[in-house]
């Protein structure tokens, strides 16, 4: 294989990954990373979940 200039040797762009690595980084700085899941937790359906589970473990090791 030739070498390519901004290529490694497995055939990774290097510019490309820099760009994903600013961006990732500048994402990071702003506080970006995880509110989009926090946004869309229903907070009152996973309490609910949380209680349900508690309630099954504790039926199972009363047994």
């Amino acid at each position: 294989m030739a070498n390519q200039p901004n290529k490694t040797t497995a055939g990774t762009n290097i510019q490309e990954v820099r760009q994903q690595n600013a961006q990732s980084a500048q994402a990071g700085a702003a506080g970006q990373f995880g509110t989009e899941f926090g946004a869309e937790t229903n907070v009152q359906e996973v309490k609910q979940q949380n209680a349900q589970a508690e309630a099954r473990k504790s039926q199972n090791s009363s047994k």
